[in-house]
């Protein structure tokens, strides 16, 4: 049985790893750690989970920690994971980290998007970039492990097997994309106050959001070279969910764009077995509903003849697959488990 802590359990990403791991049957949580919290039944704060969990939260002594767990997940704001770790710790636990201190290998892009300090630059070129169904054969023996980010996670995956095969012209890549509410994360801001946000959908981050450097450092990798985009995010009246729209230019090969039978082909040479992406049928476009607390990608196309160009659309649910889900999944991958351990759930609906 794997011992897990968690740093940050009472936010939502951590709540959620909380409630993936109930029914995972090879990992028990020991350690719900938060700050805002201690000493706090953990079943006050999450009703949900009245009568499944006694345990009280405790702090975030990640030294103290690494004597008693296998794992640590670190579900907490830019900058504390960083100001914590160290080769003692290392040596002792894996380190999952859902925020972005180890996602990013240019810390002085880093430093620029997020606007503080690095607090351990010596680890950034050993984290490997938990991006399962691209990475996963680095995240089997890595000891810190940067979980991507929501946003990054639907983005990269919707247009990744299409750069990679040279079928797009990288630098005129656009992405849109759409989340739900709880991508802002528990803390109480007046912006995501019921009233400032149902019935409206607004663009924020515009040309500034800070997931943009990590999706074009990524898809950099499957392009070959370094790659400028447009991200622009959006802000929806529901809980939970990523659809990212992606637009690019076709490119042509003998004077020809590539059909519908070459795009699926792509898709399906990266995708084919891969258990939590769902190449949707043609006509079919992703919906965030039928993705909702599964840990599942529901990804679809479409060629636009008329301007030689193609939409990508991807779904997620951000809290799992964009979150504690594809923590999970890292976990799995790192600890020589089922990959889909504690994550072969059905979507839910409604």
């Amino acid at each position: 049985m794997i011992k897990v802590g968690i740093i940050g359990a009472t936010g939502y990403a951590g709540a959620e790893i909380v409630r993936l791991l109930q029914g995972h049957p090879e990992a028990e949580v020991v350690w719900y750690g938060s700050r805002s919290y201690i000493d706090e039944k953990y079943s006050s704060i999450y009703g949900n989970l009245f009568k499944l969990i006694d345990a009280k939260c405790m702090d975030d002594n990640m030294d103290k920690l690494s004597d008693e767990v296998d794992v640590i997940f670190t579900a907490t704001p830019q900058g504390l994971c960083a100001s914590l770790v160290n080769e003692t710790i290392l040596n002792k636990v894996k380190i999952i980290d859902l925020s972005a201190d180890f996602r990013l290998k240019d810390v002085s892009v880093y430093e620029k998007w997020y606007k503080i300090e690095h607090k351990a630059p010596e680890f950034i070129k050993e984290a490997v970039y938990g991006l399962c169904e691209i990475n996963r054969d680095k995240i089997k023996n890595a000891r810190l492990i940067a979980n991507p980010g929501c946003y990054t996670t639907c983005s990269i995956l919707t247009a990744y097997p299409l750069i990679k095969e040279g079928l797009i012209e990288p630098d005129t890549l656009i992405v849109d994309a759409l989340s739900g509410v709880s991508g802002a994360g528990r803390g109480a801001k007046v912006a995501n106050l019921y009233c400032e946000v149902n019935e409206s959908c607004k663009p924020y981050g515009v040309a500034t959001h800070r997931h943009t450097p990590e999706i074009e450092e990524q898809l950099g990798y499957a392009a070959g070279k370094e790659m400028v985009i447009n991200f622009t995010p959006h802000l929806v009246p529901m809980n939970r969910g990523i659809l990212a729209t992606e637009y690019a230019t076709l490119v042509k090969k003998d004077g020809k764009l590539p059909n519908e039978s070459d795009i699926r082909a792509a898709y399906e040479k990266y995708y084919k077995d891969e258990y939590f992406i769902r190449l949707l049928d043609e006509g079919v476009y992703p919906e965030t509903r039928w993705v909702e607390c599964s840990n599942y990608v529901d990804i679809g196309f479409k060629i636009d003849e008329r301007t030689g160009r193609i939409i990508m659309m991807g779904a997620i649910d951000n809290l799992v697959k964009g979150a504690a889900g594809q923590a999970v999944q890292n976990m799995n991958i790192a600890f020589g488990l089922k990959e889909s351990m504690g994550l072969e759930i059905v979507p839910c609906f409604p």
